[in-house]
């Protein structure tokens, strides 16, 4: 670290992250004051006492509040942690002077249709798309799409270029341009099956700053991540993940991620090219990078690049040099430290155990026998007792995490495999709350 750098760092999170606890571990291993930038609802806004309080939402005051702080208390770093943190990060960085990502390149990275934008005018691999508001008429919507081609990869052929300006086919996907997790993310396969996702994502989105709903043309294949680090524009791959169970909808919930992955190297560098190009085109150029594609005999095709690591506590899977986790990389990094990108040899896997039904989880059972699965790291349960299980689409959680580390990608796949099937979760019916009107 630079002597003259301060040694302490804001981190910005939102109160429903799994990221707070693995970057506080990190900092606290590399000497490092941690001040937690909480995004907080505006009516408490001024009645919270402790760490630094901030509105998300309001990128223009809460910037001056990091000034304000750091005035006081110089800071050498900002990291967002998930993607409501990643603008204010750019923004208040910007003003101290600190490493980056600009706000325009960030704001990219957070809004589904600017990025298909930057990446049709990049020639970035995408689908043909369309954006609509969530009061438009889905009906006219779903017969203004065009029936499946007889080849759907071949209709993928010219999107790149093309990009809004051609029109969309069935199958399509409706996603909304800014929720995250696979949240609201819906495929239609004809116009009747449209007409229901667009009205079920329309409730979906009434809560939220959201009225923009993105359509593009579904792409087949086998779905993979990339994690890596930017430095001056320069991407650095960590890990390249599977994902072995087929993602075809008609939602998107991950399960399993995997790594080192199991596709051949040429196909591994060409998603390396793809994910290096689409940073690119979005502007992006210092930190953390999270890339979604997906690969068929085209080639492989993006589906978003995040400004920021991998969700969920996904990042467990990975350790780098000797014993660092990817948190402390981010860190070192931020901070101008020595890094050591070298992954371990062994393979690493994570299953994000999904919800199967709503309704108030009453139990767990089977922890220990699954924690007893040869190469089984850990099973971590989230998901508090008595609490409101949401599914996908309207739901942006997992009950918990399994964890499996091993010397090859297929015996880890199985162990998670092998300890899911051990768990078994009571979830009762939420009865809705009937108000008296005498």
């Amino acid at each position: 670290m630079p002597p003259s750098q301060p040694s302490r760092v804001i981190i910005l999170a939102s109160a429903r992250t799994y990221r707070n606890h693995p970057f506080l571990e990190a900092a606290k291993r590399l000497g490092l004051e941690v001040v937690k930038g909480r995004d907080v609802p505006l009516p408490m806004l001024n009645k919270i006492d402790s760490g630094l309080p901030l509105d998300y939402r309001d990128i223009r005051k809460s910037t001056e509040a990091i000034i304000r702080y750091a005035e006081k208390t110089p800071v050498g770093a900002i990291i967002g942690l998930d993607d409501s943190g990643t603008l204010l990060a750019a923004n208040a960085s910007a003003a101290l002077s600190l490493p980056h990502n600009s706000l325009e390149a960030a704001l990219a990275a957070r809004n589904k249709h600017t990025m298909r934008q930057r990446f049709a005018e990049a020639g970035v691999p995408w689908p043909n798309f369309r954006l609509y508001r969530v009061g438009d008429d889905p009906e006219s919507i779903a017969y203004e799409i065009q029936g499946p081609h007889p080849s759907t990869t071949a209709s993928l052929r010219f999107a790149s270029a093309q990009g809004a300006n051609s029109s969309v086919s069935y199958p399509c996907v409706l996603k909304p341009t800014t929720l995250s997790g696979s949240r609201g993310v819906m495929r239609a396969d004809n116009p009747e099956e449209f007409v229901q996702r667009f009205e079920r994502l329309r409730k979906i989105l009434f809560a939220e700053r959201c009225d923009e709903v993105l359509v593009e043309d579904y792409i087949p294949g086998v779905e993979v991540s990339v994690e890596g680090l930017l430095d001056g524009g320069q991407l650095h791959v960590l890990a390249l993940f599977d994902k072995p169970d087929p993602l075809e909808g008609p939602f998107f919930e991950e399960t399993i991620y995997v790594t080192p992955s199991r596709l051949p190297p040429e196909t591994q560098a060409a998603i390396f090219e793809a994910a290096a190009k689409a940073a690119a085109a979005l502007g992006l150029r210092e930190g953390p990078i999270h890339a979604e594609l997906r690969v068929n005999e085209r080639g492989p095709w993006l589906l978003e690049v995040a400004a920021r690591s991998i969700g969920g506590m996904c990042s467990k899977t990975l350790r780098f040099g000797t014993d660092m986790s990817l948190e402390e990389l981010i860190l070192r990094q931020a901070f101008g430290m020595e890094l050591d990108t070298q992954r371990e040899k062994r393979a690493g896997g994570v299953m994000m155990i999904p919800i199967p039904q709503a309704g108030l989880l009453r139990a767990v059972h089977g922890e220990d026998e699954a924690r007893a699965i040869p190469l089984i790291e850990s099973v971590e349960i989230a998901a508090s007792l008595n609490y409101p299980l949401v599914p996908l689409p309207e739901g942006d959680s997992y009950l918990g995490f399994i964890f499996a580390r091993g010397e090859s990608p297929e015996a880890v796949e199985t162990a998670l495999r092998e300890a899911h099937s051990k768990l078994r979760f009571e979830i009762a019916e939420e009865i809705p709350m009937i108000m008296n009107e005498d």
